[in-house]
């Protein structure tokens, strides 16, 4: 191979080594659950939403949310329309590749949670279970 055509691929391997890749959110955040999140940070003065699983529930798992100041080590942060969701580090792979929606309706609102992972849930859905 002549030198040249060896300088240039070295050239392009040094510019893809240098580009941001692209990563897929752990979560996906529709602009509904965005909004809501937006308005119960602001109300409480917090810097995120953590998402967690507690073992609990008919299935074995259900979600929780609570609210964090801070960024921990191994946290993985979603930041989708304009809000940032940490997500529990022993939560993660129950939720990957998770769609979290919120509802608005007249006689109910929550967030939902359309997981893939998920295998079962129980009858009243607030429990789910991965494997």
């Amino acid at each position: 191979m002549p030198t040249t055509t060896l300088a240039v691929l070295a050239e392009a391997a040094k510019k893809i080594a240098r580009s941001p890749v692209a990563k897929k959110a752990a979560v996906d955040l529709t602009a509904a659950a965005a909004n809501r999140i937006r308005e119960l940070l602001q109300a409480r003065h917090k810097e995120y939403i953590k998402l967690g699983v507690k073992k609990r529930g008919c299935s074995g798992l259900s979600y929780t949310l609570n609210y964090s100041d801070t960024k921990g080590k191994f946290d993985e942060l979603v930041e989708e329309h304009g809000v940032r969701l940490l997500i529990d580090p022993a939560a993660l792979m129950h939720v990957l590749g998770t769609k979290m929606d919120y509802i608005d309706e007249p006689l109910k609102s929550e967030f939902v949670f359309i997981n893939p992972n998920a295998k079962g849930s129980c009858g009243c859905g607030e429990s789910f279970t991965t494997g």
